[in-house]
């Protein structure tokens, strides 16, 4: 996938099992390597930016990702009886519903008189010269606190802003303030403030919640039957980089 990537963002796609021998030969069954969960934006085709064709890939879009009962049974069902080795968590740059979650966060915050900037304290810098992989970085290292629920340097308490907007998100009727507010939120309780890496550890908590979800999912992965890789895609490069956590 990361090859059909890598001839993709250089404007050299093959546009692979796309004729009608391919497609005649997938009408009795499919057998695809890996499950997708992506964006359902416009600008993050899966089969498109992995430069893959018919039957390669079984893919699951909602907007930033939002997992629901239908997704689990879509990915179990992916698991169970098409038996994909690896599933993908799909995220990208400029995302609408990280953005619609950062600004419902706010109004949310404002109308409850929490200074999320105050609470923030130093802001920690975003990762620099991403290309493929995050690792051994200290904004690496607030994401993997971020999505583990472990705030950096916060004391808690029953008077901490982020406590109390933790229950306000999950009481929420906006499930994009529930689902990805929810990842914004503990972005910021770690002190990340660029939206690049909001991005990021939405994708990360997104794992999370559908491994938490899926007992599925949850033997797959013990028989090692089944792995779970997050990526997120650049719009500005059409680069895809995998995110280690």
């Amino acid at each position: 996938m990361l090859e059909g990537n890598s001839r993709f963002a250089a404007g050299t796609p093959e546009h692979p099992w796309q004729d009608r021998e391919t497609r005649e030969s997938l009408i009795d069954g499919q057998h695809p390597d890996a499950a997708v969960l992506a964006c359902s934006d416009s600008r993050v085709p899966p089969e498109i930016i992995f430069d893959q064709g018919l039957g390669n890939m079984f893919t699951v879009r909602t907007a930033g990702q939002i997992i629901d009962d239908a997704v689990i049974a879509s990915l179990e069902y992916a698991v169970t009886h098409l038996h994909v080795s690896l599933l993908v968590v799909l995220g990208h740059e400029h995302c609408g519903a990280v953005a619609g979650a950062v600004e419902e966060l706010d109004e949310l915050a404002a109308s409850t008189g929490i200074d999320l900037n105050a609470a923030d304290g130093d802001a920690m810098q975003p990762a620099s010269g991403v290309d493929n992989a995050i690792t051994g970085n200290a904004t690496a290292d607030a994401i993997l606190n971020a999505n583990s629920g472990m705030p950096i340097d916060a004391t808690g308490g029953e008077d901490d802003p982020f406590d109390q907007l933790e229950t306000l998100v999950t009481e929420a009727e906006s499930v994009i303030l529930r689902s990805v507010g929810a990842s914004v939120l503990s972005a910021r309780e770690a002190e990340l403030t660029d939206h690049d890496d909001f991005e990021r550890v939405h994708i990360a908590r997104t794992i999370e919640t559908l491994v938490d979800r899926s007992s599925i999912i949850q033997y797959a992965l013990a028989e090692q039957r089944l792995s779970i890789v997050g990526a997120r895609y650049r719009l500005t490069d059409g680069k895809v980089e995998v995110l280690s956590f």
